[in-house]
């Protein structure tokens, strides 16, 4: 079952510029340090022929909530970018430094493009991974993040959940397949980054559960090591949205990873 993602556009803080030359702090989520390694050289360039001054930019990061958290905790970022409408909010809720109305700014609620998850397998698929159901057989390692501080991770628990959930047609039921899919989980990273390291160069693992960048990181690095199965692929696809199918990131968090959530419920190191 494909699920689309929104990926959360950047989202500017506050910035006074009182000097020709001056450093940003852009804090983002765990997939993105390639892109803007890239992107900042390009924006501080043009920022340089435009405006007439140099930028700096540092980059910082980690699971999409870990550093909602840090930016709640005094983080002085400039630029926030993150995986979750959810964290977006709670900067906005607890820091008061993001305005309530936020995915109103830009089209598409502010995001600036989707993607959908992936499996990631080792050459040849020995395990014969294809899709959802595979991934709670006995034998089978998965290697997924944590919810608790991912948002990538938050991203495949409830794939596989609005997955569950339309095969065996209750929350019971889905309740008990998230439960095996995470039995097969060795370990939990803090971040999706970690997990790729965890997947990828530990070869820990027999799948890895993955945003479609971070997957074609693994091969670019690792060629001929890995397989991408895109999980119930057809020629029309039904794709799961946050708001439409879980009432949105509030209550999706609320329910399932909060303290006490279906998460906490079901997981048991």
């Amino acid at each position: 079952m494909k699920t689309s993602i929104s990926i959360l556009s950047a989202l500017l803080l506050s910035l006074t510029i009182h000097a020709a030359d001056f450093e940003l702090l852009n804090v983002s989520y765990d997939p993105t340090r390639e892109l803007y390694a890239e992107f900042n050289k390009a924006f501080a360039k043009h920022y340089k022929a435009t405006a007439g001054k140099k930028v700096s930019i540092d980059q910082s990061h980690g699971g999409s909530g870990k550093q909602a958290r840090a930016v709640i905790d005094g983080l002085e970022a400039d630029v926030v970018t993150l995986a979750l409408a959810g964290d977006i909010d709670v900067i906005g809720q607890q820091a008061g430094l993001i305005a309530k109305d936020w995915q109103k700014r830009l089209p598409n609620s502010s995001a600036p493009y989707t993607s959908t998850i992936v499996f990631v397998v080792r050459k040849d698929n020995p395990k014969n991974i294809q899709d959802w159901d595979d991934l709670v057989k006995p034998g089978v390692n998965v290697v997924t993040p944590n919810p608790k501080t991912s948002g990538g991770a938050r991203w495949n628990y409830l794939a596989a959940w609005a997955y569950a959930l339309k095969k065996y047609g209750s929350e019971a039921k889905a309740k008990d397949f998230i439960a095996a899919l995470f039995k097969n989980v060795p370990v939990l990273d803090t971040g999706a980054r970690a997990s790729t390291t965890t997947f990828a160069q530990r070869g820990i693992g027999d799948v890895f559960l993955s945003w479609e960048n971070e997957a074609w990181l693994i091969q670019r690095e690792f060629p001929g090591q890995t397989k991408i199965i895109t999980p119930a692929r057809f020629p029309k696809l039904t794709l799961v949205t946050i708001d439409g199918d879980f009432g949105g990131w509030g209550k999706a968090q609320k329910k399932h990873f909060d303290e006490g959530g279906i998460f906490d419920q079901i997981y048991q190191p």
